[in-house]
């Protein structure tokens, strides 16, 4: 055969191969982690900051005004793991600091570092937040922060395993942080699903959806192996002192503009989110499942001087997601002194009861506010929705329910 025409077959082969590559698109790839990155969705509000004395909502009243100063477990025998990216320097003196001004009994922290994280103002609000929300909320819990290398996907998922590991052993994992969806997202649910902690105890992940609103979508809130946590704005019934130690504070709640919230381009639906989520898809994944208070204008006070230099109003879901990783602690420990395992499916159990009687019993249904300006994607309404998920829990009610769970 002649040069020429063996040259003309080779060109008329990588026409036909471009030709069937565009036809039949290849599985997607999972990317590589290394060049991947999360951010924190946390929020402060606008007014003054770096105060003297505490700004924003407190935990005696955040704890009234969703029941769980009705709790009577406070977490122990269990580990929640916070998981944030570099170095908070100032992370233990700073709870210190908190535990004193609210009296709080002092909490049992741990600070776990992977590699040598090297401090960051950025995350270190974040880590504040999410440490001192746990500590307010699970106090008698082991309360382990795990701080990654870097705010790759990496290093944030070598951490994540890291926390449900032994020795640590967390039941619980909260994520405040995400980063934009992408194609082969996939590929990382396996670091989430059916996943056992080192005593062989099942693990709940908790992830902020994100604070743009309906704009898009953050992983790893949309595993459909994490519990993605989104928000509210909330209102006291009442500022003042409360009357007594057991007296609920619940005035009302409306969806946080920012909340992030939508349909997973690339994420299946859990089956359990059927019919939950029908109006908007029946094959993708809808976020967020729940809310708690995440507007920086209703936030919770927080202590820090690393990134600041002194008391803060912070929100953003950040807030929302070591709230609710919080109520899986106490949900655990009251398990567990009954002789249960930790919860094995808390994500399906929570639909479970939203498509039961005691919905509206165990959860604050968020029918106002919107996320955007897309019509009915973007408003709240009466049961799920896809600015606030299921809604807001009442927490005195919703963790026996969850206790009493057979799984």
């Amino acid at each position: 055969m002649k040069i020429g025409t063996m040259n003309r077959l080779a060109a008329l082969w990588i026409g036909v191969s471009a030709l069937l590559a565009a036809a039949v698109p290849l599985p997607a790839q999972t990317p590589d982690p290394h060049h991947i990155y999360a951010y924190p969705p946390i929020q402060r509000t606008n007014g003054p900051q770096n105060s003297d004395t505490p700004i924003g909502i407190v935990p005696v009243q955040f704890r009234a005004a969703y029941g769980f100063n009705r709790i009577a477990n406070q977490g122990q025998g269990q580990t929640i793991a916070l998981v944030d990216a570099y170095d908070d320097p100032n992370i233990a003196s700073d709870l210190a600091v908190y535990q004193a001004e609210f009296h709080l009994a002092p909490c049992n922290f741990q600070k776990v570092e992977i590699g040598n994280p090297a401090a960051s103002d950025y995350w270190a609000l974040e880590i504040s937040l999410d440490v001192e929300q746990a500590c307010a909320l699970a106090p008698q819990a082991n309360i382990v922060l795990v701080e990654a290398t870097t705010d790759s996907f990496a290093d944030l998922l070598a951490a994540v395993q890291l926390a449900s590991s032994a020795p640590y052993n967390a039941t619980v994992v909260s994520m405040s942080w995400g980063g934009d969806e992408f194609n082969g997202e996939q590929g990382y649910d396996s670091f989430f699903c059916n996943i056992v902690a080192g005593n062989g105890q099942p693990v709940t992940f908790v992830a902020a959806s994100g604070d743009v609103g309906h704009s898009l979508t953050l992983y790893p809130s949309t595993s459909p192996c994490v519990i993605a946590a989104g928000g509210t704005t909330l209102v006291l019934s009442t500022a003042a002192p409360l009357s007594s130690p057991l007296q609920l504070d619940y005035g009302a709640e409306t969806a946080w503009f920012d909340s992030g919230g939508g349909v997973s381009p690339y994420e299946p639906q859990p089956s359990f989110q059927d019919p939950a989520c029908a109006t908007w898809s029946t094959s993708n994944r809808c976020v967020p499942d729940v809310s708690s208070d995440a507007n920086p204008a209703t936030g919770v006070a927080v202590y820090d001087t690393y990134d600041d230099s002194g008391w803060i109003r912070v929100g953003g879901t950040s807030l929302a997601t070591p709230d609710w990783a919080s109520l899986f602690t106490l949900v655990n420990s009251q398990r567990a002194a009954q002789g249960k395992g930790t919860l094995s499916q808390a994500h399906q159990d929570l639909y479970t009861i939203y498509y039961s009687s005691n919905y509206l019993t165990d959860f604050h249904d968020i029918t106002s506010g919107d996320n955007g300006n897309c019509g009915s994607e973007c408003d709240a309404g009466p049961g799920y929705d896809l600015v606030t998920g299921i809604g807001t829990y009442q927490a005195n009610n919703l963790a026996p329910a969850l206790v009493a769970d057979p799984n």
